[in-house]
């Protein structure tokens, strides 16, 4: 007896905590459930489900629920979320002690593996533990937190397969020509679409005039103001990276193409050289875009005719005057504002006509019109047969490779070339469809603009003369300082085939307009796109690509000039 006294005694010198054999009290705990997107909250019942599983373990095994969380799509990638973080301050702080957590399954809880164990190793210290319910580990042993650990691991790889597999499909995409996200400004998605097609929408014509009025030197405030003012509303910094994407001239840049760039199959915008202009990258002898001088306008726009090297600007501070230099060692090309302003004036005038022959000019460009428009016509209809025809021939293929009459090489190979023969044919009669709803607007306006030349490029301020200039000259200018004449590869057709006509009429005595008659309908079909030409070759001026009549109205449109 007084042994077992004397062991009693001791025992009050024992370290360590004795373990309590009878839980008689109930224990408490929460329920957590989420789903990993806003697509799986909204077409499924998981959540539903995850609550019922929860529910029913907490009842058999008398917990006592002391709330919900979660109820939401939280991505277990991460454990920035928001309901989660909720629930942990919850169960930390509650007065009434959480024994369990309980979730549907452990990668419900968290998908980060050694996050996720740090998580659940900082809960048990204040004596919480997460169960699984699908899942059922008994973490206060050594091998159950252990297994536990394992599948929180698991759980992240099961998750990084997950993410290489769908960044794997995205660079596929993007290889094949096919964008992922959403569509850049001007453009938009067509829905329904068999496959992925995009298309330039109702803000594409802005945004390609904001790439011409980059390239011309307008500064950024300017454009975003000018953009404003049409409905367009595209902050500093967005118009930025939209003149930095080359989405815009047919290509696409992302991240998932390491540094590559891959051909879109989606229309371009603008040109690649307008694309270069913009973003400078083909420079002549590290020449930078023109930096705004209302009084000197022909800089960098006119270069030397000899070397291709382009003209800077100064002032003289002591006369007050601005010259022309070309900043070059070995060049010594000096010329006054005066001089170099009023030889183009003199080029200018080559290309203004006489007020007293713009009727009948204006006549005769009607003709022209009308000509025009009725080779469109006839064109049209030819081709959207071709379209069919096409379009009838793929799609019977298609129907035969579903069916296991053709095999996938013979229509990988087919397919292909029948794909580029529709996109061609759609293209060809894209450019057909375009239209103008007032020809005879337009047509006055251009003949307005062709008698008063020199005193529209004079009224203009700094923009205004460099989209003057670039109408008109579209590969710029060379001066030819030893015989003081301006040299140009490039002249605006329309311009050049007025100056044409005009020229004719007044050598031919009799006033006949035989001539203008003959010119004019030889012109071959072009449809709206704009079109450059070099210098009094007004036969093939409407079979090329830059500023046509439509171009002309669709500066006005744009305040360019007036």
């Amino acid at each position: 007896m007084k042994q077992n006294n004397n062991a009693l005694l001791l025992n009050k010198f024992a370290k360590g905590k004795q373990s309590d054999t009878i839980v008689t009290e109930v224990l408490n705990c929460v329920i957590y459930t989420r789903v990993s997107s806003k697509e799986q909250m909204d077409t499924n019942q998981s959540l539903e489900w995850q609550k019922k599983y929860c529910e029913e373990y907490a009842i058999k095994n008398k917990l006592n629920i002391k709330g919900y969380f979660g109820g939401t799509y939280e991505s277990a990638k991460s454990d920035e979320r928001k309901e989660f973080n909720r629930m942990l301050k919850f169960v930390k702080a509650s007065k009434e002690e959480i024994t369990y957590i309980l979730v549907y399954s452990l990668d419900r809880f968290s998908r980060t593996g050694d996050s996720a164990i740090y998580i659940a190793s900082e809960l048990k210290k204040v004596g919480v533990n997460i169960m699984a319910v699908t899942q059922p580990i008994d973490t206060n042993s050594h091998a159950g937190a252990l297994q536990q650990n394992i599948q929180f691991i698991f759980s992240k790889y099961d998750n990084d397969l997950r993410r290489q597999k769908t960044i794997d499909g995205m660079r596929e995409k993007l290889l094949r020509g096919e964008w992922i996200g959403v569509a850049p400004k001007g453009y938009r998605y067509v829905k329904g679409a068999e496959k992925q097609t995009i298309i330039i929408n109702e803000q594409g014509e802005l945004v390609r005039q904001a790439f011409e009025w980059r390239a011309n030197g307008m500064t950024y405030d300017h454009i975003v103001e000018k953009l404003a003012n049409y409905g367009m509303k595209m902050p500093k910094q967005t118009l930025t990276d939209t003149f930095r994407n080359p989405f815009y001239c047919g290509y696409l840049s992302h991240n998932l193409l390491n540094g590559e760039l891959a051909k879109g199959k989606h229309p371009p915008l603008i040109s690649e050289e307008l694309f270069f202009r913009v973003n400078e990258l083909k420079k002549t002898d590290g020449f930078k875009c023109n930096k705004v001088n209302d009084n000197l306008p022909l800089r960098v726009f006119v270069k030397d005719a000899e070397t291709g090297v382009p003209f800077t600007g100064y002032l003289v501070k002591k006369k007050g005057l601005y010259y022309y230099k070309v900043n070059k060692i070995g060049i010594h090309v000096n010329r006054s504002v005066k001089i170099m302003h009023s030889k183009f004036h003199e080029l200018l005038s080559q290309y203004e006509i006489n007020p007293a022959y713009l009727e009948p000019l204006k006549a005769q460009l009607g003709y022209t019109w009308e000509n025009l428009t009725e080779t469109n016509t006839s064109e049209k209809k030819g081709l959207s047969l071709q379209l069919h025809s096409a379009e009838e021939e793929f799609k019977i293929l298609r129907k035969r490779h579903a069916l296991g009459q053709v095999s996938l090489d013979v229509y990988t190979e087919f397919g292909e070339e029948m794909e580029k023969k529709v996109k061609a044919i759609s293209e060809e009669l894209a450019k057909l469809e375009q239209n103008l709803s007032n020809p005879k607007e337009l047509i006055n306006y251009t003949c307005k603009m062709a008698c008063n030349l020199s005193k529209m490029w004079d009224c203009g301020d700094f923009y205004q003369k460099q989209m003057f200039q670039n109408t008109m000259f579209p590969a710029g200018l060379g001066y030819d300082a030893k015989i003081e004449h301006y040299r140009t590869a490039e002249v605006n057709c329309i311009f050049s085939l007025i100056a044409d006509l005009s020229k004719d009429w007044s050598e031919n005595k009799n006033g006949t307009s035989q001539i203008f008659i003959e010119k004019s309908r030889s012109v071959p079909r072009t449809g709206l796109e704009p079109v450059h030409l070099a210098a009094h070759a007004p036969q093939t001026c409407l079979s090329t690509n830059s500023n046509t009549w439509a171009g002309v109205i669709r500066d006005r449109k744009f305040g360019n000039f007036f």
